[in-house]
């Protein structure tokens, strides 16, 4: 199965969302689709041997729309596709706003007299000629409002009704009801009718509802401005060495491998690797560390970030649409395009919403005019209830939010892969937490080597050489640290024969025709080799919070290890930050007890998992998720990675494996825990955001429907004037979006 996300266009309601996930279903070989009415984006999952983009396409179109592929490519210039199209739609609503409001002015002014009985002199008597403003308000009617005759005439043939259905309905009902009175005045008064005209109702009820259009779509487009950031980061061009000449050509032509030159005060076009110079690097617009990063030959450089002091050449490894920057931007699109559970209510209201909203409006109409018998009462109710009824605000209540909390995340260095983890994060109960390269900096250095007293012809250098000979063939960070200290001391390393690495025990293989077993207390038991002979100084070394790792030669115990890791310096803050939001804490490590008990007690874990092998930490997960707790798995290894996926919630640290953040659904990209807790704030102040919308836009249909209707006027005598619900309608999903951006005012508190 393949899948792939479509930009729309065309949509102006959230049922409109719904109609085109309807023939995108239909499609043969079609397994999944998801409109997002918020970001105008498809995001479907098909068999690529029964169907292809291009019948995707055809069958929105077929329904009235249009769709594109969304493109995936960096951006180089100012005027992306999407900029340009919301900008000529802005243009285009303008001009018929400002038409729509001089002609509903003039209108307003002829009709001044038949509402108010006050007749001001300096308005002309023509104005409140009915046959001079029935002519008046045709181009509001066809042209300003050729749109909602449009789209409703699609749904229509489709068997289908959006929100623009209801407002040519309703602001039609209201101009050819006038213009029957203009025509045909006798008719009505033979039927005891007033010949009254509703020509500045149907103009201020269309230019209201453009107006409120038209602030939408600028807000709309203000919930896309991190996107538009984080491509406004990257370079314009990139100076590089071409056949021994220096040269400067733009970024989307850097080749890899090309040799690239970095000055001071410039941005790193491309992703690459250091290989001749050094330089301090500021990352923050990338991973959202604010502290500059010494880079030199050998280190990874990431397009985007600011070189501060030196000059450097790097090689590019990533251009184009596989640089770091374009994956991020990549995935908070499709964060953006996805769906929260929480819209599952919304979604199924606005399939139903239309239809029922005329078929209240019909009723309406009867009730009113059977039991008043007034035409002008039921004209005014109905036309009330099909201008009032928005499904729009609940089309964009959970999506607006989304885009803003996804892009606001990215700002903070922090990557959400779906509105599903978004909103997952907030009910977080429990955050598990690995050791090392988690809590610790994950660059273990070897502090001690203690051999066996009274071994025969093995000196503490010759037992180093074969620990390390066999250690460089594992990619485990303690490990790495064996390596380190060996050459740190200049001893060269020999050729390992059967190595093999035991997941959670340790590693074995056979060096200078020497056997030897490297790993944990645990293991070497296993192996009935008895350890007792360095235990005091394997304790000694634990309760310093160091691991304590036994070297065996030929099935005799010669030495013990003693390996550190330094904590990560935001580590214990960022703990007890978690633990003021009312999170349990709890290291999950396949380190001894006592090592890993002493760094629980330097950040203030109390609950502590060890000696647990990687295949087990998938079990301890599900135990703790048994016990009906929401859990979230902290890690950077690709030991991590089944528990990450096991977990509610996986959160993948950026500067560990592919492995462990392809399985995450958050992922810190500095590698910084405070993100944790800045992640979890993100997420309830979204959730919280997106209730407040839900509630406005249901409450805001629930009671406009029946004010409109006429519930009140039984008791008040007061009827709802169709201009002041047009207006209502109008604006009701301009406040939803507009609350959705006080999202991007979001600051993290609980780290200070």
């Amino acid at each position: 199965m393949d899948t792939a996300t479509l930009k729309l266009r065309g949509m102006s309601c959230a049922s409109c969302a719904n109609n085109i996930e309807s023939a995108i279903r239909a499609v043969p070989g079609v397994s999944e689709s998801s409109v997002n009415f918020g970001v105008e984006q498809a995001t479907i999952t098909y068999d690529p041997q029964k169907t292809n983009i291009e019948a995707i396409q055809k069958a929105v179109e077929d329904a009235g729309y249009s769709a594109f592929p969304l493109q995936e490519e960096m951006v180089t210039g100012e005027d992306d596709a999407e900029k340009v199209a919301r900008s000529r739609e802005s243009r285009d609503l303008q001009r018929k706003v400002v038409t729509g409001g001089v002609i509903s002015i003039l209108l307003m002014l002829g009709s001044l007299a038949a509402m108010t009985g006050i007749k001001l002199p300096f308005i002309p008597a023509w104005l409140s000629n009915p046959w001079f403003q029935m002519v008046l308000t045709a181009p509001v009617q066809f042209w300003c409002g050729y749109s909602f005759y449009v789209n409703a005439w699609k749904s229509l043939k489709r068997h289908a009704a959006t929100m623009d259905t209801l407002i040519a309905l309703g602001t039609s009902a209201a101009y050819f009801y006038s213009v029957f009175a203009t025509v045909y005045p006798q008719f009505l008064i033979n039927q005891g009718l007033m010949p009254e005209v509703y020509y500045e109702t149907a103009a201020i009820v269309i230019t209201l509802i453009l107006l409120g259009r038209l602030f939408e779509n600028r807000a709309r487009g203000q919930t896309s401005e991190a996107i538009r950031a984080l491509i406004g980061l990257q370079a314009r061009d990139a100076r590089i060495i071409r056949n021994g000449q220096e040269m400067s050509v733009p970024i989307q032509d850097v080749q890899i491998n090309d040799v690239v030159v970095v000055r001071p005060g410039e941005k790193v076009p491309v992703d690459g690797e250091i290989v001749d110079g050094s330089s301090t690097l500021d990352e923050s617009m990338v991973t959202g560390e604010s502290v500059p990063v010494k880079k030199q030959v050998g280190d990874e450089v990431i397009g985007a970030t600011l070189n501060k002091t030196g000059s450097f050449k790097f090689r590019a490894t990533r251009v184009g649409k596989d640089t770091f920057l374009a994956q991020i931007v990549k995935l908070v699109q499709q964060a953006q395009g996805s769906k929260a559970p929480i819209q599952r209510l919304a979604d199924q209201v606005t399939g139903w919403f239309v239809p029922a909203v005329i078929a209240i409006a019909i009723l309406t109409f009867i009730i009113w005019y059977t039991v008043m018998g007034n035409v002008t009462l039921a004209l005014i109710t109905t036309v009330g209830v099909l201008i009032i009824a928005c499904p729009c605000a609940l089309g964009l209540a959970t999506p607006t939010s989304v885009m803003v909390g996804t892009g606001k995340g990215a700002e903070h260095g922090i990557l959400i892969k779906g509105a599903e983890s978004l909103e997952l994060a907030h009910q977080i109960q429990t955050i598990v937490l690995d050791k090392t390269g988690t809590l610790t900096q994950g660059k273990p250095t070897v502090t001690d080597f203690i051999t066996v007293q009274g071994t025969a012809d093995r000196n503490e250098q010759n037992l180093l050489r074969l620990a390390a000979s066999v250690e460089r063939n594992s990619e485990h960070p303690l490990a790495e640290a064996v390596v380190r200290y060996a050459q740190s001391q200049e001893i060269e390393l020999a050729e390992v024969k059967e190595f093999e690495a035991i997941a959670g025990s340790g590693v074995q293989g056979t060096v200078s025709d020497h056997f030897l077993q490297i790993g944990t207390r645990r293991w070497m038991q296993e192996l009935g080799i008895d350890p007792q002979a360095l235990q005091p100084d394997k304790e000694r070394l634990e309760a310093l919070g160091k691991t304590a790792v036994l070297l065996a030669v030929d099935g005799n115990l010669q030495a013990v290890m003693g390996i550190a890791d330094a904590l990560k310096p935001s580590s214990k803050q960022a703990i007890q930050a978690l633990q003021r939001l009312g999170l349990e804490v709890v290291m999950l490590t396949g380190d001894n007890r006592q090592t890993a008990e002493a760094i629980a007690r330097e950040v203030g874990i109390t609950n502590v998992i060890a000696e647990v092998r990687p295949d087990q930490k998938v079990a301890q997960i599900s135990k703790l998720q048994s016990a009906g707790k929401i859990v979230a798995m902290v890690g950077d290894g690709i030991n991590d990675a089944p528990a990450l996926a096991q977990a509610d919630v996986g959160i993948a640290i950026g500067t560990g494996t592919d492995v462990a953040i392809a399985a995450s659904d958050i992922t810190l990209i500095s590698g910084d825990l405070h993100g944790i807790v800045t992640a979890i704030e993100l997420s309830r102040a979204t959730i919280r955001n997106i209730r407040q919308n839900l509630f406005f836009a249901f409450i805001y249909n629930v009671v406009g429907i029946p004010i409109a209707a006429g519930i009140l006027f039984p008791f008040f005598g007061w009827l709802l004037n169709p201009i002041i619900a047009g207006g209502a309608m109008a604006f009701s999903s301009v406040s939803v979006v507009t609350n959705a951006l006080r999202l991007r005012n979001f600051q993290p508190k609980s780290i200070h």
